[in-house]
């Protein structure tokens, strides 16, 4: 026994699959759990209306009023080391992970936007307390400003971690559910905030190495890099790409980023020490490079690729540093959002889209492992908090009972 525990059913018949899956995570859980979360890897809303109250019910005849069910549609869903759901091809899948937290304060909530004059406001978030710790949230995109929340949250909330991501449903707005309780959402963002004694760790891991030089942009338009190093930002990157081998090459086409350095006075800048975004296109005519980011003259970047191996030996590097904290017990649960791109062809098989829950699973130690793939994954890069993607985020918790797998 252990104080978490996870279960994985595919099942046409979706409460049935609920139903399994909540059993097999509360029947490897010493004592009531104090948190439930479950991914409904379906994609009919009602369906995951149906897989909300199996699951709350089941949680509730373990007689902890306390505790606290959250979670969401999402078509592709991770437990018992795979990865499946329509996402994948598959039938509908039910991941549901539980865990009992002694002492830690379970707070949940349901996020709502509202728009006041020239700004949107958020309504919902709990009052903070001194000694919260971390913020699991779940939000649809297409109803939740999810960027502008999570970037605010780092001034409103300095040092709060915030971990998840973006739960959309596939017909647009109105078509996602979020968990909470027995209930359901079809807008906003649900989620909890822990704190008290919460023995809990984060890994991000972006899953690119850099290529070519450092360089500071020189000139730059919105999301347009118009200059790098002096040289105009499209010269600047061919020269870049020049030097790279014909297998390189190659994966440029799909894996090309920008690295923004989360420390500009560092004397190196190396895999791990920038905020990753996409590379968007080129503008010929004025010799630039188009980004997913605004990025302001004077910010020192560096173009990075992403492919399966970079993207592998990041998660295991963040892993290792995640387990082996000074100090810390032995990880005995974790939950991980994992960008919808990596569930595609990023991974070979036969590991494919199961790649980030088996590498998770090792590198913490653990098998109370779950989770589910995302549009878009939340967590702290350089003590900030980012919205990203193509995107590993974990969250871990530690049992000081548990012992290393």
């Amino acid at each position: 026994m252990s104080r978490f525990g996870e279960g994985l059913a595919v099942d046409t018949d979706v409460e049935r699959a609920a139903r399994r899956a909540t059993y097999g995570a509360l029947s490897t859980v010493e004592g009531a759990p104090d948190l439930v979360t479950v991914f409904a890897g379906v994609t009919d809303p009602e369906d995951a209306d149906r897989v909300a109250a199996t699951v709350h019910a089941m949680v509730a005849a373990t007689g902890n009023e306390r505790c606290v069910v959250v979670g969401a549609l999402t078509p592709g869903v991770m437990g018992d080391a795979r990865a499946v759901g329509p996402l994948l091809g598959g039938e509908p899948a039910v991941a549901v992970w539980a865990g009992r937290l002694p002492g830690v304060r379970v707070r949940p909530f349901h996020l709502r936007a509202t728009r006041e004059a020239d700004s949107i406001a958020v309504g919902g978030l709990p009052e903070p307390w001194p000694d919260d710790r971390v913020v699991l949230v779940l939000a649809d995109p297409h109803s939740f400003p999810a960027d502008g929340f999570v970037e605010r949250s780092n001034e409103a909330l300095p040092g709060l971690p915030f971990v998840g991501g973006l739960v959309p449903g596939l017909a647009g707005r109105g078509s996602a559910r979020l968990i909470r309780g027995s209930a359901t959402y079809d807008e906003g963002a649900v989620g909890v905030m822990l704190g008290g004694p919460v023995d809990a760790a984060i890994a991000v891991s972006q899953g690119c190495r850099p290529i070519g030089p450092t360089m500071t942009v020189t000139a730059a338009e919105g999301n347009m890099l118009l200059g790098l190093a002096g040289k105009p930002a499209l010269d600047k990157l061919r020269e870049i790409l020049d030097e790279l081998d014909e297998r390189e090459r190659h994966a440029v086409s799909t894996g090309l980023h920008l690295g923004l350095a989360m420390d500009e006075y560092a004397d190196q800048h190396e895999s791990g020490d920038f905020l990753i975004r996409g590379v968007l296109g080129t503008d010929p005519e004025r010799g630039g490079v188009a980004v997913g980011d605004v990025i302001g003259v004077g910010r020192t970047v560096r173009f990075q690729l992403r492919d399966a191996a970079s993207a592998g030996r990041e998660l295991d590097t963040v892993l290792t540093a995640c387990r082996d904290r000074p100090g810390y017990a032995t990880i005995g649960g974790a939950l991980v959002v994992s960008c919808n791109g990596r569930a595609g062809d990023l991974f070979p098989q036969p590991l494919g889209a199961g790649h980030d829950i088996l590498a998770v699973r090792a590198g913490l130690g653990t098998n109370a492992v779950s989770g589910f793939f995302g549009a878009g994954e939340i967590g702290p890069v350089g003590g900030r908090n980012h919205l990203h993607g193509y995107t590993a985020s974990v969250l871990a918790f530690a049992d000081p009972d548990a012992k290393i797998v």
